[in-house]
């Protein structure tokens, strides 16, 4: 299977999620990712917290698997009970983030941490954000000197540089194929 046909099977998977799900600050950014499901900002406004879980969680699935043909991949790594990146390429390790929009001390905390952490086994942390509306305090605690920090476009050159594959054309090939609204 293609890369762009195991990315095809990761929006279908999730585009089956978002048709099963009941709808239950108004930001009106709209990214290429909801594009590609045809996700309005109204429609994401009436749920924040599950859209923007869910489509992290896909954007981080999306990143790990387009990575996955680079000749130096490693999946996420693995740090006593503790897991810091996502996926490992030549000495990046690598955690993609949808959006950062919690102050939350304890994540923050854990981001102060890792980075260290992951210098010490010797991979220099990368964050790969692919909203640019991300939460500025949170956004300065990320940048305290161990994170290389990559946000939207910088995001998907980041990507193709390191694994040769361009996600961000595939990801604007596929605005509204997946779409979510019935």
């Amino acid at each position: 299977m293609s890369i762009e046909q195991k990315l095809d099977v990761i929006l279908k998977r999730y585009r089956e999620s978002f048709l099963e799900k009941v709808y239950s600050d108004e930001n009106d950014d709209y990214d290429i990712l909801m594009q590609a499901f045809g996700i309005t900002p109204l429609l994401k406004r009436e749920n924040r917290q599950y859209w923007g879980r869910e489509l992290g969680k896909c954007w981080e699935l999306l990143v790990v698997e387009a990575c996955k043909s680079a000749p130096t991949f490693k999946p996420a790594l693995r740090i006593g009970g503790d897991e810091p990146c996502d996926l490992i390429i030549q000495n990046y390790a690598i955690d993609a983030k949808y959006r950062l929009g919690s102050g939350d001390s304890g994540t923050l905390k854990k981001f102060k941490a890792y980075g260290p952490l992951l210098r010490e086994h010797g991979y220099t942390p990368v964050f790969l954000f692919l909203r640019e509306d991300n939460l500025p305090a949170a956004m300065t605690a990320c940048k305290s000197g161990t994170w290389e920090i990559y946000i939207g476009k910088q995001s998907f050159d980041f990507i193709k540089l390191v694994s040769g594959f361009d996600i961000e054309n595939y990801l604007t090939r596929k605005a509204n194929e997946f779409l979510v609204v019935r």
